[in-house]
């Protein structure tokens, strides 16, 4: 059901600590920010699980400053209306860097060698004796000329892919939806693989770049571990549950698998042979969190302001220039005579339309129109209220 929107100084509630750099893109003449507000118009998110959390009447966005969106039901804000937006891209040099490097370290067993340096600790002068004798068992090998196979083509892929030709790596990339946006940004050295197992065959290294879905869960698994080079290297900065975590045991202890590295460790994880475990931070430098915060904060700021949509990942993603005049945005079901049934309810106020536009997203479609003449706002109320009882109508204002 609709709910009518008070034009007002708008609310916003933060759920995490939020870079204040991207709490300053919110101006206080139109925002405030209220961590205690318990019906705001929009909410700043990092980690926070809102599965369990009860949204207000009046929440019209959530932004996630980052890029998955686990902790946020989106099924739920879909049906209510509220629009959920994350930041893809602002965190990718952050995840990118910390790719190439953990790449470089597992290739010169750096991490092994250093847990056993620091057992040397008290043995005293013999400490560089036993360094010059021990640091055989660390012998590593250079990541030029391997090939490196990149799956998933987006923000943070791309970056890799692009910088490991740099290295001199022969790289492969393999993303059947990769955007046009992205295409441009990446190298034309990037060989294409035309499918999965095509990288699979023929990578030294493997990284991930996809989100979680259905289709990506558990998509290492014995039958692709079967596939690859023994002793390929894999390195996961994306989700956890993209490995399945028996196969990966398996494979690890029969070296097919020479090493994981994880961002998303579990107590299975931290038992499996040749497995090196960061605590969750690729997106973790304060550039990031900025970036992100920037990122989320505008979006928001955008939406509330014009209606306009970019990055939501349930909304369609929707812009038309703002010029001041008075706009109608609805939120409704994508079925035919929703457009009509709209325009007809504001032309029965006697106003005229200046411009429109209409995107669709799967079950739902987003409308917003701009009205010639000032609206009195004495019969504001009256036409959202008109615009609501529309059947299939979820949310409806005017800014």
């Amino acid at each position: 059901m609709s709910t009518l929107v008070s034009e007002k100084v708008k609310t916003i509630k933060t759920l995490n600590n939020i870079a204040e750099s991207g709490l300053k893109v919110l101006n206080q003449d139109q925002f405030t920010v209220d961590n205690n507000s318990e019906n705001p118009d929009a909410i700043v998110v990092r980690s926070f699980n809102m599965h369990t959390f009860e949204f207000g009447n009046n929440l019209k966005a959530i932004a996630r400053a980052g890029a998955g969106v686990n902790n946020i039901p989106v099924d739920q804000c879909t049906e209510q209306g509220i629009v959920v937006f994350n930041t893809p891209g602002a965190n990718a040099n952050a995840v990118k860097e910390m790719v190439l490097t953990s790449l470089m370290a597992l290739s010169r067993n750096l991490f092994a060698g250093v847990a056993w340096t620091k057992t040397l600790d008290g043995e005293g002068e013999q400490v560089s004796k036993l360094v010059e004798a021990g640091k055989k068992k660390f012998v590593g090998k250079e990541i030029k000329g391997k090939t490196l196979g990149v799956i998933g083509l987006g923000a943070i892929g791309a970056l890799v892919a692009n910088d490991a030709l740099d290295l001199d790596m022969d790289v492969i990339g393999f993303d059947p939806f990769i955007s046009v946006d992205t295409a441009w940004n990446l190298s034309r050295n990037v060989q294409r693989a035309m499918s999965l197992e095509q990288l699979f065959a023929e990578s030294d290294y493997i990284t991930v770049h996809v989100p979680l879905t259905n289709d990506t869960k558990g998509m290492f698994n014995k039958n692709s571990f079967s596939i690859m080079k023994p002793g390929v290297y894999i390195l996961n900065f994306s989700r956890g549950e993209l490995v399945n975590e028996i196969d990966m045991a398996v494979a690890l202890e029969d070296g097919i698998v020479g090493k994981y590295m994880t961002d998303f460790p579990n107590e299975n994880v931290l038992k499996m042979k040749n497995t090196i475990c960061t605590p969750h931070l690729g997106a973790s430098t304060t550039e990031s969190e900025e970036n992100c915060a920037i990122m989320a904060a505008r979006q928001v700021k955008e939406f509330l302001e014009t209606g306009n949509i970019k990055n939501s990942v349930n909304f369609p993603n929707v812009s038309l220039p703002y010029t001041g005049k008075q706009r109608v945005a609805a939120f409704h079901q994508n079925v035919p005579n929703m457009v009509g049934q709209i325009t007809s309810t504001v032309s029965s106020y006697h106003l005229n339309i200046a411009d429109m536009v209409n995107r669709s997203r799967g079950e739902y479609a987003y409308t917003m129109i701009d009205i010639d003449d000032k609206i009195n706002g004495d019969i504001i109320p009256g036409l959202v209220e008109k615009i609501r009882q529309i059947d299939g109508i979820v949310t409806a204002r005017i800014i």
